[in-house]
C-alpha cells in the first residue's frame, strides 16, 4: 500500500524529534512534493513547508498560490497565505519560535536560507536531507510501480531508436529522436539525453553535438524521463554496423561488472558493496583507472537521491530502495562504454526494473 502524505509527515516528524531538530524547513523541491504533494515553481515569493515535532506543519505561501495550495495540498496541513506587503521571513522567525535546531532542505534557494539565518540569529542550521533523505530512499510499492512504468517507456524508447539508421545521423539528432519517444510514450518530461559517439563515448556526460556517428563508432545512450513524477534512467552502449574487437572486450567486462554488481544488490549489503563488486571486475580486467565514477544512484522524484553506491557509504540496503547500477570504462580518444539499469531491492534480493538487452547491439 501507498504511504499517504499524513504518514509521511508524521515520519518525518518523528525522525526530527530523535535528531533533536525543532524544525524542518522545506521549499519547492521534490522535498515538498514527496511531504505533501504539493509541487509549485521556485520563485523568489517564498513558499516553505514548517515540520514541528509534537505541533502541526504549516505551509506558508504567497497570498497569490494560496489557491493553488488549497487545491492541490495532498496532506494535514494548515496553509497560512502572506501579502506582498509582509515579510515571510518574520512570519518564519514565528513559526520557528525559541526553536535553536533547525534543517533546511538542499534545494532551498541562497537567498532564502541567508535571510532565514539573519530572522533566526539564535539558531544552528544543518540539512534537511539528513532526516529526510532516508525516508525517501525507501519506496513504497506506489513508487516502485511508478519507477518500473518510466524505466518500460526508456525501454521501449532504446528499442525504437535503434530500430532506425544511425549511421550519417548526427548525435543531436538522436538526441531530439529519443526525447520525442520518450514523450511520445508517455513521459511528462525528458530530463536529459546524452549521446556520446566514437572518442566522445569516452566523456561520461557528454553534451550531444554536431559530429557525424560513423560506421563502427561505439556510441553511448544515457537518457531519462519523468512519468506521473518519477524518473527513468537508462544506458545502453551499441556499434555503428560492426564492433571493433576492443570494443566487444570492453563491453564483456562491463557487462559482467554490471552483473556481478546486480548480483550483490540485496537487504543487509552495504551500499559501497555493490560498487566494490562491480569494480573488482574491472580492475582485474587492467581498467580499474578507468572506472572514473561511482556505481550508481538512488532514484524516485528526483534523476539522483539517496542512496548511493560509492566507496565508504556503508548504508545497508533494505527493500523498497530503488538505484541504478552503471559500471563504465572510459578511454580516451578511443571509445567508452556504460550499462545501467534502475534496479529495485527487495525481500529476496533485487530485481531490475528495465528489460532492454544488455548485450553490445549492432545498428545500422
Amino acid at each position: 500500500m501507498p504511504v499517504p502524505p499524513s504518514e509521511r509527515l508524521e515520519r518525518t516528524a518523528s525522525a526530527a524529534a530523535r535528531a533533536r531538530l525543532d524544525t524542518v524547513l522545506v521549499t519547492p523541491s521534490a522535498d515538498l512534493v514527496y511531504l505533501t504533494g504539493y509541487d509549485p515553481p521556485p520563485l523568489e515569493r517564498l513558499t516553505c513547508l514548517a515540520v514541528r515535532p509534537g505541533r502541526p506543519a504549516i505551509l506558508l505561501v504567497p497570498e497569490l498560490e494560496r489557491p493553488l495550495a488549497e487545491s492541490t495540498v495532498k496532506a494535514p496541513v494548515e496553509v497560512v497565505p502572506w501579502t506582498e506587503t509582509e515579510d515571510p521571513f518574520d512570519l518564519i522567525r514565528r513559526i520557528v519560535g525559541k526553536g535553536r535546531r533547525v534543517a533546511c532542505s538542499d534545494r532551498m534557494w541562497a537567498m532564502h536560507v541567508l535571510r532565514i539565518q539573519r530572522a533566526l540569529p539564535h539558531a544552528s542550521f544543518l540539512a534537511a536531507s539528513r532526516i529526510l533523505g532516508p525516508l525517501r530512499a525507501i519506496k513504497d510499492p506506489e513508487e516502485v510501480d511508478r519507477l518500473a512504468r518510466a524505466a518500460r517507456y526508456a525501454d521501449e524508447a532504446f528499442g525504437r531508436v535503434t530500430r532506425s539508421r544511425l549511421e550519417s545521423v548526427t548525435e543531436r539528432d538522436v538526441a531530439g529522436r529519443l526525447t520525442e519517444l520518450l514523450l511520445e510514450l508517455g513521459n511528462e518530461q525528458v530530463t536529459f539525453t546524452i549521446v556520446g559517439s566514437g572518442p566522445n563515448a569516452a566523456s561520461p556526460h557528454h553534451r550531444p553535438g554536431d559530429r557525424t556517428i560513423q560506421a563502427r563508432d561505439p556510441v553511448v545512450m544515457d537518457f531519462g524521463g519523468r512519468a506521473a513524477g518519477y524518473c527513468s534512467d537508462i544506458t545502453r552502449t551499441v556499434a555503428i554496423r560492426e564492433a571493433t574487437v576492443e570494443l566487444r572486450e570492453v563491453h564483456d567486462i562491463v557487462r559482467e561488472a554490471q552483473e556481478r554488481a546486480f548480483g550483490a544488490a540485496r537487504p543487509g549489503v552495504p551500499a559501497q558493496d555493490v560498487d566494490r563488486a562491480a569494480r573488482e571486475v574491472i580492475e582485474q580486467a587492467g581498467y580499474g583507472d578507468r572506472f572514473i565514477h561511482r556505481t550508481g544512484h538512488g532514484i524516485g522524484l528526483e534523476e539522483h537521491e539517496d542512496p548511493y553506491l560509492v566507496e565508504g557509504n556503508e548504508t545497508l540496503l533494505q527493500p523498497g530502495m530503488c538505484f541504478s547500477i552503471e559500471p563504465g570504462i572510459y578511454l580516451p580518444g578511443r571509445l567508452g562504454v556504460r550499462i545501467e539499469d534502475i534496479v529495485a531491492v527487495t525481500e529476496e534480493g533485487a530485481r531490475r526494473l528495465n528489460r532492454a538487452s544488455r548485450d553490445l547491439e549492432i545498428v545500422p
